[in-house]
């Protein structure tokens, strides 16, 4: 290896590794804001106007798209007449391209950026040069990845050459570079050209995804899973992007449930606490404080509780670690913000294979800027389900139906139960009293089934319960239920062709019910 191209815009690292190429004896040609920084830095370089004969041309539009350049990477070294033509015109092989692409993504990201300053960050050269490199991998090799410098030095360094399964390896990272910033683009017009229409969704969308890991299995042990992370796609707190501190390896069904806990615990800004078990919230709770939100939420179903995934939206502090590891609790995995050292170490002792996952900031989507576009997928079998996120709670339509109004703790308790009801798989019922849940009634095919199971759950403490429920009910008899067994206040859509014998009901109970004239179905 003889001669490198280094002309990057993530310029991490490329300091020192420049230096350890030119310390291999390795000659660097270089331009623009790359170059003037090896400069600087004292290392020696080939402006890339040496090689070309020709200036840099239009604000650095064209400097690199030259036969010179391209001649030299695509050259096949064991084609005599390939070399026989270089020879002829004077042009020298480059054996290394080390490039990565004008922050497209980073730009289109900025609020009130222009057409003009998108197209600007549209790299022509880079890709071009990196295309050509990874075509011919078997004599060039390609670097589109600060993460590889050092172990491109390493074998250098060791066996003076890069082996063809090194070299294999770079290409086709670097093709899979220039398809995702070219997706990136593909979006970016599909999503201009909606604009000023009727249309919600782009007539194209390119996904494009990197596999974080492997997982222990999938739903069960005879299936095969893994993780894979949006590329360039993720802008807020997840599980995909979320640090493990602590324990053994991820399932499918322990991500599926720390995203369901994550998804509900930000909907709240005080300190709050789920419990999942089985993708359905069994505990959930708001409080002064942190522990207290915890201990709420884990009493809400001490049975259900047992192997379950916790998530709170606040540091995890001594007080907390304290309740979470008193008693015979289990829990499978902790989702939090961060961890206070000392509390850390706590859970760490008392359970070895406890996953603990640090996933930063939780921001509510209600903070969340309202130009961030936040989809729900859901595949199907050849082809995906595509709509916006949920992130409304309560409906603009909100209002009393009965003569009796909720007011106080009773309203506070009702929106949360609602809240909660969100992430309750349909048919949904939740039952709630003093920001906590006390009864969950999940999955049913009818609608009273749910409230029976939720009133079964919550025992004793359905008494002056608020109940909400995801959609409307289409009988009186969800209601009556409620009633007689001590629910005081209802929370639901309305929209039901009963609701007048729905609202009679109540008002027979001496129950207050709210229509919130907003569904929220989870399948």
């Amino acid at each position: 290896m003889r001669r490198a191209i280094i002309s990057v815009s993530n310029k991490n690292g490329i300091v020192d590794f420049a230096r350890g190429l030119r310390d291999l004896g390795i000659e660097i040609i270089s331009t623009g804001g790359t170059a003037k920084i090896l400069q600087n830095a004292g290392i020696e370089i080939i402006k890339i106007s040496d090689v070309t004969k020709f200036p840099e041309m239009m604000d650095g539009r064209v400097k690199t798209l030259h036969p010179n350049i391209h001649g030299g990477i695509l050259a096949r070294r064991s084609n005599k007449e390939d070399l026989k033509q270089l020879k002829e015109l004077d042009i020298e092989t480059i054996d290394l391209v080390v490039v990565n692409l004008y922050p497209f993504a980073e730009t289109i990201a900025r609020t009130g950026v222009s057409l003009d300053e998108a197209l600007e960050n549209i790299d022509i050269g880079g890709p071009s040069m990196i295309r050509a490199a990874a075509k011919n991998f078997k004599d060039v090799a390609v670097v589109v990845d600060q993460q590889d410098y050092s172990d491109i030095l390493g074998e250098l360094k060791d066996t003076g050459q890069l082996s063809s399964t090194t070299r294999m390896h770079l290409a086709a990272k670097a093709f899979n570079h220039t398809a995702n910033y070219d997706s990136m683009i593909d979006n970016y017009f599909a999503n201009l050209l909606k604009e000023g229409t009727t249309e919600t969704f782009p007539q194209r969308l390119q996904v494009r995804l990197e596999k974080v890991m492997d997982l222990r299995y999938g739903e069960n042990p005879h299936q095969s899973a893994a993780l894979y992370r949006e590329m360039g796609g993720i802008t807020v707190s997840s599980v995909s992007t979320a640090r493990q501190l602590h324990g053994k390896e991820l399932s499918f069904n322990n991500l599926n449930d720390a995203n369901g806990a994550l998804e509900l615990v930000r909907e709240f800004t005080q300190p709050a606490a789920v419990v999942i078990k089985h993708a359905n919230p069994c505990g959930a709770a708001i409080g002064s404080t942190l522990a207290e939100a915890y201990d709420k939420a884990y009493a809400g179903d001490p049975l259900s509780a047992y192997g379950s995934v916790v998530a709170v939206n606040r540091p995890v502090d001594v007080a907390t670690a304290e309740i979470m590891t008193s008693g015979n609790k289990f829990i499978e995995i902790i989702l939090a913000p961060t961890y206070e050292e000392e509390a850390l170490q706590m859970l760490q002792k008392r359970w070895k294979n406890v996953r603990i996952m640090e996933v930063g900031e939780i921001v509510p989507y209600s903070k969340l800027p309202s130009t961030m576009t936040l989809w729900d997928m859901k595949r199907i079998q050849g082809g995906l389900l595509i709509q916006d996120l949920d992130k409304e709670v309560l409906g603009t339509g909100m209002k009393v139906v009965t003569d009796r109004e909720p007011a106080g703790q009773l309203l506070s308790d009702l929106e949360f139960a609602w809240k909660v009801c969100k992430h309750v798989k349909s048919n949904a019922i939740t039952l709630a009293r003093d920001g906590m849940l006390v009864g969950v009634g999940a999955g049913q095919m009818s609608r009273v089934d749910s409230m029976k199971i939720a009133i079964m759950k919550a025992g004793e403490r359905v008494k002056d319960a608020v109940a909400a429920s995801d959609a409307f009910f289409p009988f009186r008899d969800g209601v009556d239920e409620a009633g007689n067994a001590g629910v005081v206040a209802v929370i639901q859509p309305g929209g039901s062709i009963r609701d007048d014998e729905v609202i009679s009901a109540c008002n027979q109970l001496n129950m207050a019910m709210i229509f919130t004239e907003m569904r929220h179905f989870k399948h």
